[in-house]
């Protein structure tokens, strides 16, 4: 795991009582967090367990019911898509949304759209974390492997300079060779200060990367803690798995 950034900091990013709907359903109910400057915070849980909302309210894209989004001091709540990726915040959606009848190199020039200059020392960034996408750069992105289409949508993200980098299920439906040398570049990444939001599943990808951990159930956090906590069995099956102790 990447050795825990000085604890000095302050929060990059704050949200409480966090409530988002689609129409009547409440699927975010008052969620409270922090994400420290520097660090790796990860949302955990099964499937439905809000997480992709919360991270979709984050990034702009859902307008929430109720509570406050705060990064670097100033308050974001309900901002535009567009404003929240000029502020440094940018999201990785699931499932590799790339823009398939692009080729690569425009799908990278696309997540620079929100700041001029430096593009191409930052192409060469990219092109240097994930080597795969150098030989492909005219390459259509429809039609790239699964592994290098979830480089590519990293890839894009980084190209807007990210201060708060969040991932939503990086490692879905990947093979485990992929899954490494991208959890890999997300360390290096880490480790050269970027502040990363994971949501991830796969709990044992989680722990090797984080440094704080949230586990949503139903749309609630019922579990917060560091990496010595989350090891403990009964947390595990608690609050990540829904289970007391005594079943």
């Amino acid at each position: 795991m990447t050795p825990s950034p000085s604890q000095d900091k302050g929060p990059l990013l704050r949200v409480q009582d966090l409530t988002v709907a689609y129409g009547p359903i409440q699927a975010v109910k008052g969620v409270t967090f922090e994400v420290p400057q520097g660090q790796v915070t990860c949302l955990l849980g099964p499937n439905g367990a809000g997480k992709t909302t919360t991270l979709y309210a984050l990034a702009g894209i859902l307008r929430p019911l109720q509570g406050h989004i705060e990064f670097l001091g100033h308050d974001i709540t309900g901002s535009a898509p567009g404003r929240i990726v000029r502020s440094g915040i940018v999201l990785v959606p699931e499932n590799r949304l790339v823009f398939p009848e692009m080729t690569v190199l425009e799908n990278l020039l696309a997540g620079a759209y929100v700041r001029p200059g430096g593009i191409k020392e930052d192409l060469e960034r990219v092109m240097e974390l994930f080597p795969a996408l150098k030989q492909r750069l005219g390459q259509v992105a429809g039609t790239l492997s699964g592994g290098e289409q979830q480089m590519l949508v990293i890839g894009r993200a980084l190209m807007a300079r990210p201060r708060l980098l969040m991932l939503d299920e990086p490692s879905l439906g990947l093979a485990p060779l992929v899954i490494e040398g991208i959890y890999q570049v997300l360390r290096h990444l880490n480790s050269e200060g970027t502040t990363i939001l994971l949501v991830e599943q796969t709990l044992h990808l989680a722990r090797e990367l984080g440094h704080r951990f949230y586990v949503m159930v139903t749309g609630r956090i019922v579990y917060e803690g560091g990496q010595q906590e989350l090891s403990r069995e009964d947390v595990i099956r608690r609050a990540y798995l829904g289970v007391d102790n005594g079943q």
